[in-house]
């Protein structure tokens, strides 16, 4: 354990984690200058870090939904959220997924299988919003509390 410890990457604030099978860890975490970093611990060591971009308000929340898929979500200064997806081959580029939330709040984000995706946030009004993938688009906002 102590050898793990002294070699995973050093970080700030905003840590995210997620799997996609036996021996594989991404860690999400946001730098000092709000920018988001990855790690993964691959065949026992891990990755260099490498900068994913951005300028996060909030901390990332990550999940994976198959084998080589990550997605990643931030609320970032505009107040909206937004997310990066890792798809078995490269980093496809920050998508706006809309919203009018709380750039202090850290989204949460989970899935019960292949091709959904879940993502949770609290909004500017303090109520918990929900956008979800349905295998083929994201679903628009809704609102999880009565008005």
């Amino acid at each position: 354990m102590a050898d793990h410890q002294a070699s995973s990457p050093r970080i700030r604030r905003g840590l995210a984690a997620t799997t996609w099978g036996p021996g594989r860890l991404d860690l999400f975490w946001v730098e000092e200058d709000r920018v988001l970093w990855h790690s993964a611990w691959v065949s026992g060591t891990w990755t260099e870090p490498e900068s994913l971009g951005g300028e996060l308000a909030s901390g990332p929340t990550a999940v994976s939904w198959a084998e080589g898929e990550i997605e990643v979500f931030a609320i970032q200064h505009d107040g909206q959220l937004w997310n990066r997806y890792w798809d078995r081959t490269y980093w496809h580029p920050w998508e706006t997924l809309g919203g009018e939330l709380d750039p202090s709040a850290t989204p949460a984000a989970s899935s019960w299988g292949a091709e959904r995706l879940d993502v949770y946030a609290q909004g500017l009004d303090g109520r918990t919003w929900h956008r979800w993938w349905d295998g083929t688009r994201w679903v628009p906002w809704e609102s999880l509390e009565a008005t």
